[in-house]
């Protein structure tokens, strides 16, 4: 009984332990808003960035400014996301009707050596014509990948020639040009809906 008297007083006390450990550690952890978490060292999106559109009007950050907006990074040659990205936000925005009116969408080239403005005019005549594709020197193409923490690879193929790994997400910006979470076209169609109608209303 001694003994067990003991091996009680022992297991409690590590129990008490632990729980104050859980309380303390606990008020480090990233801090929790329903089901996201805030990583105060996560990169910021939403820096300044200035490119040309295919139409060849200049396109930065400022200029989207008062309307909400969705950028994902891509070109031309891709040979499967690009394209399903953009036929899949053509329909989205078909089906979302007069709100579609009420925010912009932008592809941003990762291959400027390729991605001509006169291709990408051409390129842009199968999607929805209020998406605007956007392209710039090596540089401005950098500036706009660091703007949006997103990621492109130059990645050599058989021949001498080059396919692009990049980000494939699509960014969803606020009127204010503040990240509000991501478009997966992965997820259900609804959802993808529901996450746009909330961007045109104003909400996170």
């Amino acid at each position: 009984m001694k003994r067990l008297r003991i091996f009680q007083i022992v297991l409690w006390s590590l129990v008490a332990i632990v729980g104050a450990g859980l309380l303390v550690f606990g008020n480090v952890l990233p801090f929790r808003s329903g089901d996201q978490a805030v990583d105060a060292s996560a990169p910021v999106i939403g820096k300044p960035f200035e490119l040309v559109s295919h139409k060849g009007e200049v396109i930065n950050n400022a200029a989207l400014k008062g309307k909400p907006y969705l950028a994902f990074f891509g070109f031309t040659h891709c040979p499967d996301i690009c394209p399903t990205t953009l036929f899949e936000l053509t329909d989205l925005m078909n089906e979302l009707g007069p709100v579609a009116d009420k925010f912009n969408v932008a592809f941003i080239s990762v291959d400027p050596e390729r991605d001509t403005q006169d291709l990408l005019k051409e390129y842009m005549t199968a999607f929805d014509p209020r998406i605007m594709a956007l392209r710039g020197n090596p540089h401005q193409t950098e500036v706009a990948l660091k703007a949006f923490a997103a990621y492109a690879k130059r990645v050599p193929t058989e021949g001498g020639n080059y396919t692009m790994d990049h980000t494939a997400g699509v960014y969803l910006m606020d009127a204010n040009g503040t990240f509000r979470g991501t478009l997966d076209m992965h997820e259900p169609r609804e959802t993808r809906l529901h996450k746009i109608r909330n961007l045109v209303a104003g909400m996170s």
